[in-house]
C-alpha cells in the first residue's frame, strides 16, 4: 500500500532521493493554496507569510538540532552557503583546507578558487586509510584552517563519522563544515555533538523541499568571524524601517540573507519539513537504512550484480551503488529508466537511493527487471 503523502504514478518507482525529490502530496496542496492566496489577495496577508517564514526557521532549527533559530539562514542552495564560508574567512597564504577526492562539486570548487590567495586544497583519499576518519587527519597540520566534508558523500553513499571529525577539530582549533545535503531529511542529525561550525544543505533531496532554497547553519562564534559578501535591505537589523539610517548588520544568521524572501519556496518546504518531524527522524532513519541494507542483500546474492557500496561501516546511509557484472551501467541505465525505474548514474554504477516511504516490493521489483540479462535491451 502507497503512502498517502507520495502518490506517484503507478508508472514510477522512485528511487532517485539523493538527486531531486518527488513533494509530498501536504507540499503541493501548500503551493496551491499559496498560489490562490496571491491570486486573490495579492499580499494582503503577508505579515501570515512572515510567520510562515519564522516556522520554517524553527522547523530547522529541530532538524539540525541548534542551539537557536537564530543560528539558521535560508539560502538558495549549497553552493551559496560554501561560499559564504570560503570567501568570508580571512585567509593568509599558506593556509590549507581539508577535504576528501570524492566531494561534489559543490563542496570543492570554491575551495579551489582561493588557490590565487595561496591557499591549499588537500583532498584525502578516503579510501587510502584504515578509516575515511583518519584519511582526512592525515592530511591536517598547524597551517589548517577548516575540514569541509560532506556528511554522506553523493556517488558511494560513504557515511562519515562526524561526531568523530568534529572533536579532532575542536581539540586543534580547525574550523569544521559540512555539507549536509545527503543527511538531512534521511538521517539523524546534531550540529551541536558534531560541534560544528558550519552546515549547509539544499532542501530538494531527502528533505522533500523545492529547488532553489536552502538552510545555512552557523555557530555564533564561527559566525562573527566570516567578512560578509553580499548585502542588502533583509540582512539588516532593522529590515522593515525603511528609512534606517544608519544600519547594522542583522545581529542572527540572517545577515546572510541579503534581499527578499523566497516566500513561495518557504511554503512549500515548510510543508515538507512538517512531515519529516510529523514522522520523527528516528523513524525515518530506520525506514531509509532498513531499505538500503534490503537492497544491500538482495544485490550480494544475485549471481548478475556487484555491490559497490560499503557494507561493512558501521554508519549507513540511505544510498546504494551496484553495477552489472557484465552489462555497461549505461545499458543498465537506460534499460531502469525505460521501466520507469527513477535512478542515476554515480559512483561508478547505478544509484539507488529509497526514501522511508518506499516499499521492499517497489526495491524488488526494480531488481527484478535486472534478473535476466538477455531482456535488458
Amino acid at each position: 500500500m502507497k503512502h498517502p503523502e507520495f502518490p506517484l504514478s503507478e508508472e514510477l518507482i522512485y528511487l532517485n532521493h539523493a538527486a531531486v525529490s518527488p513533494w509530498p502530496l501536504r507540499t503541493c496542496q501548500a503551493v496551491s493554496r499559496f498560489a490562490e492566496q496571491n491570486t486573490v489577495y495579492g499580499s494582503h496577508f503577508y505579515g501570515d507569510w512572515l510567520k510562515k517564514e519564522t516556522e520554517i526557521r524553527s522547523q530547522l532549527q529541530t532538524l539540525l538540532n541548534a542551539p537557536s533559530a537564530a543560528d539558521i539562514a535560508l539560502v538558495k542552495n549549497t553552493s551559496e552557503a560554501l561560499s559564504f564560508v570560503a570567501y568570508g574567512l580571512p585567509w593568509r597564504a599558506g593556509d590549507n583546507i581539508v577535504t576528501s577526492n570524492q566531494e561534489f562539486p559543490s563542496n570543492r570548487i570554491p575551495w579551489e578558487s582561493l588557490a590565487d590567495q595561496g591557499v591549499e586544497l588537500r583532498q584525502a583519499d578516503l579510501n587510502g586509510a584504515a578509516s575515511p576518519e583518519e584519511a582526512l587527519f592525515a592530511l591536517a597540520d598547524s597551517h589548517t584552517r577548516l575540514i569541509t566534508i560532506s556528511s554522506i558523500q553523493f556517488a558511494s553513499g560513504l557515511r562519515i563519522d562526524l561526531e568523530r571529525v568534529g572533536a579532532f577539530c575542536k581539540q586543534r582549533g580547525i574550523l569544521f563544515c559540512i555539507d549536509a545535503i545527503q543527511s538531512l531529511g534521511a538521517v539523524q542529525f546534531d550540529v551541536q555533538r558534531y560541534q560544528a561550525d558550519f552546515v549547509m544543505a539544499d532542501g530538494h533531496k531527502w528533505m522533500l523541499g523545492p529547488e532553489g532554497l536552502g538552510v545555512f547553519y552557523s555557530n555564533p562564534e564561527a559566525r562573527e568571524r566570516l567578512k560578509l559578501t553580499q548585502y542588502g535591505w533583509h540582512m539588516i537589523k532593522d529590515s522593515h524601517n525603511y528609512e534606517n539610517l544608519p544600519w547594522e548588520v542583522h545581529p542572527t544568521a540572517r545577515r546572510f540573507e541579503c534581499g527578499s524572501p523566497n516566500m513561495l519556496g518557504i511554503h512549500a518546504w515548510s510543508a515538507s519539513l512538517s512531515l519529516l518531524l510529523e514522522t520523527g527522524m528516528a523513524e525515518i532513519e530506520t525506514g531509509v537504512t532498513a531499505n538500503a541494507f534490503h537492497l544491500q542483500q538482495a544485490i550480494a546474492a544475485s549471481e548478475h550484480l556487484q555491490l559497490l557500496s560499503d557494507s561493512q561501516r558501521p554508519l549507513q546511509s540511505g544510498i546504494v551503488v551496484f553495477r552489472h557484472r557484465s552489462l555497461s551501467n549505461d545499458r543498465v541505465y537506460r534499460h531502469l529508466q525505460n521501466h520507469g525505474v527513477v535512478c542515476a548514474l554515480r559512483g561508478g554504477g547505478i544509484r539507488f537511493s529509497p526514501h522511508f516511504y518506499n516499499r521492499f516490493a517497489e526495491l524488488d521489483a526494480a531488481l527484478e527487471l535486472l534478473k535476466n540479462s538477455s531482456d535488458i535491451a
